[in-house]
Parts: C-alpha cells; sequence; structure tokens
C-alpha cells in the first residue's frame, strides 16, 4: 500500500506514533521518525530496522521553530521528497484534571505551542517537500468532538489541529496534497496509564463496539490515509474511536 513512499511520522518514539511508524512500514513505507525523546526514538528505529524497515530517526522539538527547520532540511538534504507527513507529536500528558479556571498559563501556552503551532510549522517546513503530491495526515482528539471536560487547553488544541485540517486542505489541494484529521478515543498504552480508571472505562463503556481501543487499531486506516486513493477524503475528520462519538 506504501511501497516507494518516504513517509515522516512525528511523535513517533513511542505509543500511537510508534505503531503508525510499525504500520507504515510493513506497508512498505521508508520511515522518518521525528521526536524529542532522542534515546527511546533511536532504539525505536533500531528495533524497525532490525525487524525489516527503513527508517531513519532525526530528533525534533516541536516547541522550537529552528528545531523543526532543521529536521526538514536534513530531509531535504538526504531525502530530497516526502509523499506523506503524519503529525502524531503532542503534548498529552499530565494535561488535564483542572477546571478551567485552575488551568496553569505556562501549561496552556506550552500545549498550544507543541500541540497547534507545532502542527503548522511542521506542515510549512514539510510542505516543499511534496514535489509531487502526497498526504498529511494529523492527529487529533475525540475530547474536540464531544467536549471532554478538565481538559481544556488539550481539547482546545486539538479543536484547533481540525480547524486547521480544513484550511490546509483547500491550500494545499491544488497541489495533490490531501490533508485529513483523525479523531481518536483515548487508547490503552503507556501514554494514557496516568488517565483515571474511571474514565478508561466510561470510554470502554460507551463505544458503539463495546471494550478498549488499543494504537494498533487505529494504523491500518492511517496507512490508508497516506495513499493516493484517499485524495478524495481531504478536508476531512475522521473519529476512529469504535463508536464513541458519530461525526
Amino acid at each position: 500500500m506504501l511501497k516507494g513512499r518516504t513517509i515522516v511520522v512525528t511523535g513517533a518514539a513511542r505509543g500511537v506514533g510508534l505503531e503508525i511508524a510499525r504500520t507504515c512500514a510493513r506497508h512498505g513505507a521508508k520511515l522518518i521518525i521525528g521526536d524529542i525523546l532522542t534515546d527511546i526514538g533511536e532504539a525505536a528505529t533500531q528495533h524497525l530496522i532490525a525487524a525489516g524497515a527503513s527508517a531513519r530517526f532525526i530528533p525534533v522539538d516541536l516547541e522550537n521553530p529552528d528545531s523543526i527547520a532543521a529536521f526538514a532540511k536534513s530531509i531535504a538534504d538526504h531525502e530530497g521528497e516526502i509523499h506523506g507527513l503524519v503529525n502524531n507529536g503532542a503534548i498529552a500528558t499530565n494535561v488535564g484534571g483542572k477546571m478551567f479556571e485552575d488551568i496553569d498559563m505556562a501549561l496552556w501556552d506550552k500545549v498550544m505551542r507543541v500541540n497547534v503551532r507545532g502542527t503548522w510549522l511542521m506542515t510549512k517546513a514539510m510542505s516543499p517537500l511534496f514535489q509531487h503530491g502526497g498526504q498529511i495526515v494529523n492527529v487529533a482528539s475525540d475530547t474536540a468532538l464531544w467536549g471532554a471536560p478538565r481538559l481544556l487547553a488539550y481539547v482546545a488544541s486539538k479543536g484547533a489541529v481540525i480547524s486547521m485540517t480544513r484550511s490546509l486542505a483547500r491550500e494545499l489541494g491544488p497541489r495533490r496534497i490531501g490533508v485529513t484529521v483523525i479523531a481518536p478515543g483515548i487508547m490503552r498504552n503507556e501514554a494514557t496509564d496516568y488517565v483515571p480508571a474511571e474514565r478508561h472505562q466510561a470510554y470502554e463503556n460507551g463505544r458503539a463496539v463495546p471494550g478498549p481501543q488499543m494504537p494498533e487499531d487505529i494504523t491500518d486506516i492511517i496507512a490508508f490515509l497516506l495513499t493516493p486513493e484517499a485524495i478524495g477524503l481531504t478536508g476531512q475528520v475522521l473519529p476512529v474511536g469504535n463508536g464513541f462519538v458519530f461525526n
């Protein structure tokens, strides 16, 4: 499905991002993995290579515009062209639990810099490398569709990612670059271990298809969205959460 295509995945050192990378590799993609977690990202990339993947790790800090620019330059110098970008990197851990009036302003600003500005700047930096069209998949959250409480900074940031996707789809469409956004529900992985058990349970009971959602449950959908055939879905938000919310 992705044979011969170079795919960039941010936030891919662990968790959902790493599962996205694994699935893209399984479908034949050449991978560029970006993450701020350098040691973990390097180790994950070596595991992918040992399993037969073509992969390269480049450290990147989505909060730092210079880091994003250096990330893009490395790809331009080594690969030259890309065919897909998955904007998965984001801050989620330890950003919830407080009512809106109790959120620390420094945390709010950091979440916006990483989740919103980082997605914009990464897309801006990568877009010149789509020389013959391609696909961008932004990873949002279904919390932005149903309005999860005590999570306002994160919800607002993911709502912004959904809205940006629609504008980007119109701006990049003439270059045959499709832009879609997936909005998964809460998943069971190391990145969500801090989430209270009752919230996990509420999700798992409230899905049309009851039960936990794992990172690998969304990755084949993302792989399809990275194919040329997915261009017809550009601008769309897909709530991939086993039916917790419908869009």
